[in-house]
């Protein structure tokens, strides 16, 4: 079944789009300044007209992605579902580094006991995002008990955070850096393949126990 792009996704594409956008602001403004790079650069980062451009620019571009998925599901179906789940995850990574830094921004913790009461907050945050987007938007569940779904959401997130930090911890500590590349730039091979294992797991979670067509 290929599927189309419907006004529906056009809207959730578009919301996706410009809430990244911000939060992307948001931790530009709290670490640009800090970024080992020339002074004029982290300005232009921090600028209003750059919270702009991203803001007009990042739902075009949200858009445009969903469209080329649709046409391609007309000979991989399944490439629209994956899509919209890699909008949502995207809109996750960043309710997350948002709400953070965004705590940081208002109150200048950035470590201790305050900082650990942020990221709960913000983590739990992405996490809730992350359901009803799921839920609604990309699996467009209506069947089964909310609560029975909350709890195999849960399970299928940890699951999924664990192969996350062992995927990690194999490439990384177990695997070393090959091919000659340095330490820092092995560490993050290995955090992307941890990020593509983990959401593979999910996305297959969800689809086919969590959100499954009842």
């Amino acid at each position: 079944m290929a599927f189309s792009l419907r006004k529906k996704d056009v809207f959730g594409a578009l919301i996706i789009g410009e809430a990244v956008a911000w939060l992307l602001v948001v931790m530009l403004r709290v670490n640009a300044p800090e970024l080992p790079i020339p002074a004029g650069l982290a300005e232009t980062l921090s600028a209003q007209s750059t919270a702009y451009a991203l803001a007009v620019a990042f739902p075009i571009l949200s858009v445009i992605g969903l469209a080329i998925a649709a046409v391609l599901s007309r000979a991989i179906s399944i490439l629209y579902q994956v899509a919209k789940f890699v909008l949502v995850g995207a809109l996750n990574t960043f309710v997350d580094l948002g709400i953070l830094n965004g705590f940081i921004l208002v109150t200048g913790v950035a470590s201790g006991g305050g900082y650990l009461l942020f990221k709960t907050i913000a983590f739990a945050a992405a996490l809730t995002n992350s359901y009803f987007w799921n839920k609604h938007w990309t699996f467009e569940s209506t069947g089964g008990k909310t609560k029975d779904e909350a709890v195999q959401f849960g399970l299928v997130s940890f699951v999924g955070f664990l192969l996350n930090v062992a995927t990690a911890h194999i490439v990384v500590n177990i695997i070393g850096p090959q091919a000659g590349l340095a330490p820092g730039v092995w560490g993050n091979v290995g955090a992307l393949a941890a990020i593509c294992i983990a959401l593979f797991w999910n996305f297959f979670g969800y689809k086919l126990w969590v959100f499954k067509k009842r």
